[in-house]
């Protein structure tokens, strides 16, 4: 378990409205607005351009119509424009203009709604598409918090190759906070995480694995003796932990778990990543630790387990609710079948 901060992060990237290197899709698409929800498209002689959506959800999100456009890299004027056209096509205000941002009207969260739901839709359909097209060249983005044991992504990685010969994977890392937001911005595909975390509604999760923690200590601390760790015995000794603020959640489940099994904790008051850590506890022999058994590697420590009641944390896939993309979803089929993966 090695949980790092999520302090600070840094908002979802600020693309334009077409990336380089990349064919964009605002121009293979036309989108009626009342087609939403799968409409006859041929109906509607009006249609509102994925380029004109963008720039729509830009402004919802942002609330103001210059941070928007900067987002966007185009004229304030320019974006102004493109909304009242938007909404002189839907026949009422999508957005309160006032002094100090905007507000979304009822019309105008209908339309986010139903706007992020097609372009991802426009986004994937390209993808997909490029993949038949171009097999040799179809990608998945997985994303790994941090600490994840090292067989982890080794099985997704099986999995995925498996189900799709050839698939190029890309690795992305982060904390578990990093990686909810990259699957909010579209970052990453599927993301392994660290429960419990807490995610946005439209993101859904299932366990897939789970690995022991025990007590890292210095070889000279008294309890390393004996060939495990009894909870009782832990209370006379100094605990350090990563800062709650870097996963709250985490943080929370773990002292939760060892006061249920009877551990009287003693919290240092020195907070820190779980690198420094392993780091100062072969010069603090009265302190220790919680971490997985891989810790033993580390020169000076050892690795207890809990007993009777092995101390457990479960790690999670987690994805968009409304992605359409055709592998990912017989990987969540896989899980939801209760497939778990182990180190074996």
């Amino acid at each position: 378990m090695t949980p790092e901060s999520d302090a600070a992060q840094p908002p979802c990237p600020r693309p334009s409205s077409a990336t380089p290197g990349r064919e964009s899709a605002d121009h293979l698409v036309g989108v009626p607005v009342n087609g939403f929800g799968g409409a006859c498209w041929g109906a509607y002689s009006s249609r509102v351009e994925l380029r004109q959506l963008r720039y729509f959800v830009a402004v919802a999100e942002e609330l103001h119509f210059r941070r928007a456009a900067e987002r966007l890299f185009i004229s304030t004027p320019t974006l102004s424009q493109q909304i009242r056209a938007i909404e002189k096509e839907v026949g009422g205000p999508l957005l309160i203009r006032g002094n100090h941002g905007v507000e979304l009207t009822a019309a105008g969260e209908v339309l986010l709604k139903s706007a992020r739901y097609v372009l991802e839709a426009a986004e994937i359909a390209v993808r997909e598409t490029r993949a038949v097209a171009q097999p040799g060249n179809a990608s998945f983005r997985l994303g790994i918090v941090n600490g994840a044991p090292q067989w982890l992504p080794g099985r997704i990685e099986s999995l995925l190759k498996a189900r799709q010969p050839g698939v190029r994977i890309a690795f992305t890392t982060g904390t578990s906070g990093d990686q909810a937001r990259l699957l909010d911005c579209d970052e990453v595909d599927l993301a392994v995480l660290r429960l419990p975390v807490r995610l946005a509604e439209h993101l859904a999760y299932t366990p897939i694995a789970d690995e022991e923690l025990g007590i890292v200590m210095s070889r000279e601390n008294p309890l390393a003796a004996a060939g495990s760790v009894e909870p009782a015995r832990i209370g006379d000794h100094e605990l350090i932990m990563f800062a709650r603020d870097a996963a709250p959640e985490v943080h929370d489940s773990v002292l939760a778990q060892l006061r249920e099994r009877g551990a009287s904790v003693t919290l240092s008051d020195s907070a820190m990543s779980h690198a420094q850590m392993l780091q100062l506890l072969p010069l603090r022999p009265e302190a220790i630790g919680v971490g997985s058994a891989r810790t033993a590697t580390v020169p000076g420590l050892v690795w207890r387990p809990l007993q009777p009641c092995p101390l457990v944390i479960t790690y999670a896939a987690a994805w968009r609710a409304t992605t359409r993309n055709p592998l990912l979803h017989t990987m969540i089929d896989a899980f939801a079948g209760g497939l778990r993966l182990t180190s074996g």
